[in-house]
């Protein structure tokens, strides 16, 4: 049997992993796969990864996701 990766749900946790680094506001360091980091480049996540810097930009829209799948995928729910 072959594995199928979900490339889907490694674009998520990478994203909400770069929610994980943040730091000057909006920008993530960016020790991820590049193919990963093209793939949110091209859905408007982060700024264009191809720089000399170790960090990248998010977008806003790159920032609210990265903290709403933070949330979902490494925060404990509170038991009631």
């Amino acid at each position: 049997m072959t594995m199928v990766i979900d490339e889907e749900k490694i674009d998520e946790a990478v994203l909400a992993l770069l929610h994980l680094t943040l730091h000057q506001g909006n920008r993530a360091w960016k020790s991820f796969d590049w193919e990963v980091m093209n793939r949110l480049y091209e859905k408007g996540l982060i700024h264009d990864p191809v720089e000399k810097t170790k960090s990248v930009a998010l977008t806003e829209r790159g920032m609210q996701e990265s903290e709403r799948l933070f949330q979902r995928l490494f925060v404990k729910k509170e038991q009631e």
